[in-house]
């Protein structure tokens, strides 16, 4: 069932809301998700209402820089990102695209993460 979530970075200066029903959580172990922890469910653009304007907030890309990590200047938390789009050998291979954002659960409100079940993300072969 669908509810809406209040989230925020670590600071507060980063606020959103998020409309989903999450019912998992992704555990990706590329060489970033791993050395920051997050824990990520996946929602379609119109799911996400950020209420601090992207242009305060901090933008990390790297490799295709088709991906799109937004983090507090102040606290360096990341809330959410945009993930990177499939390579053409990762589309021969079936990979869809997705366009969307991710949701570090972790700055969810309201939310008990020990009930989700943990979806293992093998990001570092993609």
């Amino acid at each position: 069932m669908k509810k809406t979530y209040l989230g925020s970075c670590h600071c507060g200066f980063i606020q959103f809301e998020v409309s989903a029903d999450i019912d998992h959580v992704r555990e990706c172990n590329c060489s970033i998700c791993l050395k920051r922890g997050t824990l990520n469910f996946r929602v379609p653009l119109a799911a996400l209402k950020i209420l601090t304007t992207l242009d305060k907030l901090s933008l990390y890309q790297w490799g295709s820089k088709t991906a799109e990590d937004y983090f507090c200047p102040r606290c360096g938390v990341l809330p959410f990102r945009k993930p990177s789009q499939p390579t053409r050998a990762e589309i021969e291979m079936g990979k869809l695209p997705f366009d969307g954002w991710a949701i570090n659960v972790r700055c969810l409100s309201g939310i008990n993460l020990e009930a989700l079940p943990v979806k293992k993300i093998n990001g570092l072969l993609l």
